[in-house]
This record gives structure tokens, C-alpha cells and sequence, in this order.
């Protein structure tokens, strides 16, 4: 074999996706800023019998060798709920996706790209969008700005090249998709206040801390909303009864009450705001290692997060709301108390939002109106793929 010669070889076992995610993980450790992640949790992401997205896409994650030396990775896959969109919200039949991009250099990128394309064809997709690693909630999207820092919690953090590299392999921006910081010890402008006052007068609204005491009926009114409220997004694909059973789950220690909250109308949930400490402030302590002492600083950590910034990932209004003041008004109550909270019960200066589509106006508008700016950018890539393979 010519020691140049780039192999791709597809993972088909547990040992192949071990070697899958701790080449990740040796990619992640020489990029500026970034953080370790736990790897138990890599592990599960690409495991089929652990991960529900399995339950609705099929999936080839692959591995580059030159001279028997792993030196790329990458996934492909199908979602069966995203080819059931329409092709407007960005989906939609014949679209297929690329993810866990990594490569040591150009050409080994292009190889990568060209085999998932490849694979993609295979299964009968004519385009492919990239990278998604693996479903759209979980990391979406190239890191294309905002380089000079460290991402938050479940945000990914990318080398500033990979994008040449994907645009020279012919594909094009598909969407970008945007985070903000804030300044959680300052008190948002006047206009908002007054905003959120009126609202706190209005008595068909209240807006309560989540109750972790009933924590499965409320993640899943969390995630009901969030399927009506983002299904006409770009890129929406719906959370299934498993995956709000797994996020549930998942979530469930991240969850402060104080920093997450439902807002009702006529005692009815209408709309959510959920706020997540940033773990990677310890994990960047521990080396994204439980052992020897990890597990001690983590459970320590989670108890009282003190001074850590704070990710709102996800909010929703339902869609009957959407276009109203109500529904702008309602978000406004919500981030002004989390916000209160993270300051003076957490002691939290840095906030961020998102992400948010670019083109999402109300999102945006919400946004700029409490003066926080655009700190992080990500793009997701399409490329047609030409007719589907015979």
C-alpha cells in the first residue's frame, strides 16, 4: 500500500466507534478554545442501541487512514423525519446529511466528503447538507466566527480552515445560524421593562419556575411546545415521544428551577424558556475525564453552579401566539427573570441565546432589543448531489 494513499473505512462495531470519537477528541484537543467533552457521552451519541435518533435514520460513520494512521472521520446519514418536511424549511425528500467532519488536511477532507456523498447517493439522496452531527439538535453547523472563545454548553467549536476546505469540495452556505452574549448583571433597557411590568400586571399570565418535583410531565409540555412553536423553522425536524423520553432524562441535572421557566396564559403552558449552566466551565477543569476526580467536581458543580455563564438553548412560543405582541411579551417576562436570577442567585455575569436562525426577525429583534450582540456564527453547508444512484 503507498504509505500517501488515503483509505476510508466504514465503522461497523464498538471498537471502530470508540476509535471514531477518541479521534474526535484528539482532533478537538488542538483546536484553540476548545473544550474536552465527557467521552462516556460521545460514546452514547454514536451508539445505535443508546441514541433514539437511530430509531429514525440510518447511519455510516467512517474513518481516513494514510499508512495505517487514522487521520480523518465522518458521519452520513439519512433522518427519515427530515425527508418527511417540506423542502422550503430546508429538508425535505432527497436530503441527506454529513456530520463528526474532521480531517488532517485538504486532501483528506475531500476524500472524506467525496465517500459520504458517495454513501449518500447510495441510499438515494440527491443533496446534502453539513455538517449536522448527528440530528439538528444535537450540534448543527460550522463554526465560521467567533473563533477567539470557548463555546458554551452543547455549542461546537471548529478549526477556522475547515470551511475552505468544505467550499472547495463545491459546497455552498445553506443557512447560518447565530449565538448572543449578554451581560446578565445589567438591567435591560427601559422600554422592556416597562414591557415586562405590564405584563406581570396582566392577570390571565403567569410565569413560574419549572417544578423538577413532576419533571416528566413538565419536560414533556416543554417539548410539546417546542415541536408546535419551531415547526415552521428551517431545518425543524419533531422530537419523538423516545428522544423527549432521552432529553428528559438527559436534562434533568442541568435543570435549576430558578433558571428555567413556562409561562401560562388562562393557566394554560404557552410558551418556555430553558437556561442551562455552562458545564464546560468545569469540564475544562477535568479534562472532560470522570476519573480519577471528575465526578467529585461535576456533582459538586451541578449542586450550585456559582459565577458560570448561562445558555438559554431553547425557547418557544405556540404558533397561535407567534405574529402577536403577547408572544414577544411573554419572552421578554421569561428573560428577564432568568436573567435576574442567573445575576443574583448565581452570581452569573456572561449570558448567551441560541442558536437562532439569521433570518428568524423575531428572534432577532428580541435579541437586539435587550442589547445583547452576535458572538458566534455557524453555517450548514448544501451541495446537490447530482441523480440518485441506479
Amino acid at each position: 500500500m503507498n504509505a500517501s494513499e488515503i483509505v476510508i473505512r466504514p465503522v461497523a462495531d464498538k471498537a471502530g466507534r470508540a476509535a471514531f470519537v477518541d479521534l474526535g477528541r484528539r482532533f478537538a484537543a488542538a483546536v484553540p478554545h476548545s473544550v474536552p467533552q465527557l467521552r462516556s457521552e460521545q460514546l452514547e451519541l454514536v451508539d445505535p442501541d443508546r441514541n433514539p435518533f437511530f430509531g429514525h435514520a440510518r447511519v455510516q460513520l467512517f474513518l481516513a487512514e494514510r499508512g495505517g494512521r487514522p487521520v480523518g472521520r465522518i458521519a452520513a446519514h439519512v433522518d427519515e423525519l427530515a425527508l418527511a418536511m417540506p423542502a422550503e424549511q430546508g429538508f425535505g425528500p432527497g436530503t441527506g446529511m454529513f456530520g463528526y467532519f474532521d480531517a488532517e488536511d485538504e486532501a483528506v477532507a475531500r476524500t472524506l466528503l467525496a465517500r459520504a456523498e458517495q454513501w449518500l447517493r447510495g441510499e438515494g439522496m440527491s443533496r446534502a447538507l453539513g455538517p449536522i452531527s448527528l440530528s439538528i439538535w444535537e450540534e448543527p453547523g460550522l463554526l465560521v466566527r467567533g473563533h477567539d472563545h470557548s463555546p458554551m454548553i452543547m455549542m461546537g467549536h471548529h478549526p477556522a480552515h475547515y470551511r475552505g476546505w468544505i467550499e472547495n469540495a463545491g459546497y455552498t452556505a445553506a443557512k447560518s445560524l447565530l449565538t448572543y452574549e449578554l451581560d446578565v448583571t445589567r438591567e435591560f433597557p427601559p422600554l422592556i421593562q416597562r414591557i415586562v411590568s405590564s405584563g406581570e400586571r396582566n392577570p390571565r399570565i403567569t410565569v413560574r419556575p419549572v417544578d423538577k418535583t413532576r419533571w416528566d410531565e413538565e419536560a414533556g409540555a416543554v417539548l410539546g411546545i417546542l415541536n408546535d412553536a419551531w415547526s415552521g423553522n428551517w431545518g425543524f425536524v419533531p422530537f419523538t415521544p423516545d428522544e423527549i423520553a432521552y432529553a428528559g432524562k438527559k436534562l434533568r441535572p442541568l435543570i435549576h428551577e430558578p433558571l428555567n421557566m413556562i409561562a401560562e396564559l388562562d393557566g394554560r403552558p404557552v410558551a418556555f424558556m430553558l437556561t442551562f449552566p455552562d458545564v464546560n466551565d468545569v469540564l475544562r477543569k477535568t479534562g472532560g475525564r470522570l476519573f480519577p476526580l471528575g465526578w467529585f467536581h461535576l456533582l459538586r458543580w451541578l449542586r450550585h453552579p456559582r459565577g458560570a455563564g448561562m445558555r438559554v438553548p431553547l425557547m418557544g412560543v405556540l404558533r397561535e401566539l407567534h405574529n402577536s405582541r403577547l408572544a414577544s411579551q411573554l419572552a421578554f417576562m421569561m428573560i428577564s427573570r432568568i436573567r435576574y436570577n442567573a445575576a443574583n442567585v448565581y452570581g452569573s455575569r456572561r449570558g448567551e441565546i441560541g442558536w437562532i436562525l439569521d433570518d428568524n426577525q423575531g428572534m432577532v429583534a428580541i435579541a437586539d432589543a435587550i442589547d445583547s450582540t452576535i458572538n458566534r456564527e455557524y453555517v450548514v453547508f448544501g451541495k446537490p448531489l447530482g441523480p440518485p444512484a441506479e
